[in-house]
């Protein structure tokens, strides 16, 4: 079969795998969605990938209780607070993560890009491709799927999300949480004790990169503190071809 016929089919193939799935599972909760999408075949192998930021608990907590043998990818950029590396090794223990998988980019490309780590002074795309999406990119490769934690509520380039995606025409996006609202993730986080990230309670309602984010003044959306300043809005790995080119 010729490649662009190989393409065109294996877009057919996510694309149709993707309106099933959500067809199949449109009334279903975040549990729900978790318990059997995890088991359906036409999710195939995924993993979950986590920031292990602000609201990351809630489904870390969820999938070590449903299927604790998920993979957990954690794209460590080297740039992260400290009270994030800090947080990821107590949830990695209490939630008793046993396929945890740090994620980083090659010393290599750090050095050709970003040798004197002023990269994100410049351009914060460019530095976020190298530390964070490239990195991912290739520890996904293997997987089907991956499980994020996006939700509609966070702003307007995921007022939209569905339970699932197709990222690419590549693998599927698994979204359980998108129809959760802010007062579902602290009623959860509340109901089960969940230990949370010590920067919420100093103002940071969604956390990256140190250089990158700031507190979030009350009234302020939870994600303006995020490359304050300026347009970006995402760091890219949710970012796909048909969302760049809007």
């Amino acid at each position: 079969m010729p490649l662009d016929a190989q393409q065109k089919h294996g877009t057919a193939r996510v694309a149709k795998r993707v309106a099933a799935l959500n067809a199949r599972y449109r009334h279903h909760g975040a549990t729900a969605v978790l318990e059997h999408a995890l088991k359906d075949v036409d999710l195939g192998q995924v993993a979950l990938v986590s920031s292990f930021g602000a609201e990351s608990v809630v489904l870390l907590h969820l999938v070590s209780i449903i299927a604790p043998q998920t993979p957990v990818l954690f794209v460590d950029t080297k740039m992260l607070f400290q009270e994030t590396m800090d947080y990821q090794h107590q949830l990695a223990e209490s939630l008793h993560l046993c396929d945890l998988r740090t994620i980083r980019a090659p010393k290599s490309r750090l050095d050709f890009e970003d040798p004197d780590g002023t990269l994100h002074l410049f351009n914060t795309t460019a530095c976020c491709n190298v530390r964070k999406v490239e990195p991912l990119e290739h520890a996904l490769a293997p997987f089907d799927g991956w499980i994020t934690g996006r939700k509609r509520f966070q702003g307007s380039t995921r007022a939209a999300v569905e339970f699932f995606e197709s990222e690419n025409d590549l693998r599927i996006k698994v979204n359980p949480l998108a129809h959760w609202g802010r007062e579902d993730i602290e009623d959860y986080i509340v109901n089960n004790r969940l230990p949370r990230h010590p920067l919420v309670a100093k103002g940071y309602p969604s956390i990256g990169c140190a250089p990158c984010t700031t507190p979030v003044a009350p009234g302020e959306d939870p994600r303006a503190g995020r490359w304050r300043g300026s347009a970006k809005a995402e760091c890219g790995i949710h970012i796909t071809r048909k969302d760049s080119a809007a």
